[in-house]
């Protein structure tokens, strides 16, 4: 799902030597915070003790907080099960929040904080983590020179594993070590966007506007609906970023006469009202949104969601296959066993992928053996994962740290509440 740069920047001081003392003392913190603490290049490698330490970092604030709160307890759930363990050794996990109540969502800062702090942890052998594609932008060169694994639930940014032409230097300027140590369990939007445009072409749109937030995740799944639509003989009139912290969006509605309508963002990115603006612009237009709009939050009312009229006009897409539809035995029993552990029937989507990131740490550490102590041994053995079943199919991951799980879940709203359509296979 779903970057900017890091914020922390020194007030101005007025004397030289307080310039100096200043650069001294930002040194030694950039040091600390690379990790020199231990052999390996100045960098832990090997977790001492039997203790290890995963970390976790999502918006646990605002509109994101149910869909995160969800992953930490499906990440908590596959723990449980494990007996607490991964090969010889006990697991810990450590949740942190990556946003602030001031912005409603995930911030550069917190971010920033959440890394280095797992990154100085000498306990930490996995990072799960970040919700938003923009914030793991930040947290992926971290954690890189750490050589610590990151494992994303939800992240669908092309450019964080492969080159995206939208991005310039992707994916080499989040990797400053030259080795790979992320990998994500949901498909990229290079599968979520022809997903969507296929949509949009069943239900016979012929024209499309479009508006992103200006993020990583946001700006970039636009670019791919964009391509695919033209691709697809769907005519684009436009795709314009927003002011997200704007009142309402009536100057970019205005006039909007294509009969299809796509927003590239986040619910906390002011998206209900976005919504909301172009179909009171056009009444007929059918409206759709991505993975980080497809949420409880932003389609239920009682929680500031689209109002029913709207919510109508609504799809949107996910990596999700609600329980029902679950083609493999393990994905069902996840489903009951998440009712059974905390009285939900039906989970915000991204529980499964909460829980099936912990499994794929949980795993690396027992297939690394002996090493499991041993971040690079815990990387390698996680990017190598081949033909692993899993509670979301057979998946493996590639080179590049993508999952080779291909499909896409098309929702719709009916009383509040996201009602599966059906599934779409990109191949």
């Amino acid at each position: 799902m779903h970057g900017r740069t890091p914020a922390g920047v020194h007030e101005a001081v007025r004397r030289p030597r307080a310039v100096l003392t200043g650069l001294i003392v930002s040194l030694a913190l950039g040091l600390t915070a690379c990790g020199a603490q231990g052999g390996g290049g100045g960098t832990v490698r090997q977790v001492q003790g039997n203790t290890l330490t995963v970390f976790s970092s999502l918006p646990l604030q605002a509109a994101s907080r149910g869909t995160s709160e969800a992953i930490n307890k499906g990440a908590k759930l596959a723990l449980k099960q494990a007996g607490g363990k991964a090969g010889n050794f006990q697991i810990k996990f450590v949740e942190l929040d990556d946003a602030t109540a001031a912005a409603g969502k995930w911030e550069p800062g917190p971010v920033n904080q959440n890394a280095r702090k797992a990154v100085q942890d000498k306990s930490t052998i996995a990072y799960l983590g970040e919700f938003n594609s923009g914030a793991s932008a930040i947290s992926i060169p971290i954690l890189n020179k750490a050589g610590i694994f990151q494992v994303s639930p939800s992240n669908t940014g092309v450019g964080l594993t492969v080159a995206d032409p939208a991005e310039p230097g992707t994916p080499d300027k989040y990797y400053p070590k030259g080795k790979r140590h992320y990998a994500r369990v949901v498909p990229k939007d290079s599968v979520q966007g022809p997903a969507l445009v296929t949509a949009m072409k069943d239900d016979g749109c012929t024209t499309v506007s479009i508006l992103n937030d200006k993020e990583v995740y946001g700006k970039g799944l636009a670019g791919q609906v964009e391509k695919a639509a033209e691709e697809n003989g769907i005519q684009v009139l436009g795709n314009e970023g927003i002011d997200i912290k704007a009142p309402n969006y009536r100057s970019q509605a205005e006039g909007n006469q294509a009969d299809c309508f796509f927003f590239g963002g986040l619910t906390a990115s002011n998206g209900v009202q976005v919504f909301k603006d172009i179909a009171a612009a056009n009444p007929d237009v059918k409206l759709y949104g991505g993975d980080g709009i497809c949420e409880g939050a932003a389609v239920n009312p009682s929680e500031g969601g689209m109002p029913p009229d709207v919510a109508s006009k609504y799809r949107c897409t996910a990596p999700f296959v609600p329980a029902e539809e679950q083609p493999e035995e393990a994905g069902r029993e996840f489903f009951a066993d998440f009712e059974s552990e905390y009285a939900e029937k039906n989970p915000e989507p991204y529980a499964i992928y909460g829980y099936e990131s912990m499994a794929l740490i949980l795993d690396a550490i027992e297939r690394a053996g002996s090493r499991g102590n041993d971040r690079q041994a815990v990387i390698e053995a996680a990017l190598n994962t081949k033909n692993r079943r899993s509670v979301l199919g057979e998946y493996s991951i590639d080179d590049n740290g993508d999952t080779t799980l291909t499909t896409e879940a098309l929702f719709g709203v009916e009383n509040g509440e996201l009602s599966f359509v059906r599934n779409i296979e990109q191949r």
